[in-house]
């Protein structure tokens, strides 16, 4: 009999997000949860539908603040999922607006939660699929690659692309990272589109 944090889909296992709250927002280690729960962490360029596919995974309208002003997400926010692990939504990373001292302060604590935290399991790079990787992304995917952590690409806003360009906006992406096309996972928080392959990546990232 399986749990309630889980269900089957398919041939494949997948969560039942049964619960989803807010925990703590930190800058610095000393002020991350100190229990040894799992956690994966969610990043992007600003404005790329972070907050939206954080929503929709966990089937909540207002879990994370979304917000219209690219950048506005400045902290560290940790969320604990079923009671079992956590979803960590980190800065978005590229907004030509903010200043150049505020972007090195959030370079320096996203690489500080990333290379210093044990709980970390992998990471949800989130993409969008209407463009190429930018250099931001390049660096970022290039960045975890060197430090050995695992991601999961993941191509956002596909309800804004006609279906006709999904696969050749994949196999680009897939091609820019160095990566298969069938590895990028095409979402959209609209239509939950993508969704249910996000869960099984998930589940198979946290060793569930």
């Amino acid at each position: 009999m399986m749990s309630d944090s889980r269900a089957m889909h398919g041939d494949e296992e997948t969560f039942v997000i049964t619960s989803a709250e807010f925990v703590t927002s930190a800058v610095r280690p000393d002020q991350y949860p100190s229990d040894e729960l799992p956690e994966v962490a969610f990043a992007g360029r600003s404005n790329v539908g972070k907050s939206a596919l954080i929503n929709c995974v966990v089937q909540r309208k207002k879990l994370v603040r979304t917000s219209s002003t690219p950048g506005r997400t400045q902290l560290i926010n940790f969320f604990n999922i079923n009671g079992s692990f956590r979803f960590v939504d980190l800065p978005g990373y590229g907004y030509a607006k903010v200043s150049q001292s505020l972007r090195a302060t959030w370079g320096e604590m996203i690489e500080t939660y990333l290379g210093t935290r044990e709980n970390l399991r992998g990471i949800v790079h989130i993409m969008d699929l209407r463009h190429p990787p930018s250099p931001e992304d390049i660096n970022f995917w290039s960045w975890l690659k060197g430090a050995g952590i695992r991601a999961i690409p993941v191509l956002t806003k596909a309800d804004k692309l006609p279906r006709s360009k999904w696969d050749s906006m994949a196999r680009t992406a897939g091609q820019i990272l160095g990566i298969r096309e069938a590895d990028c996972i095409i979402f959209s928080a609209q239509t939950k589109r993508g969704r249910t392959e996000l869960l099984q990546s998930l589940l198979r990232l946290l060793g569930k």
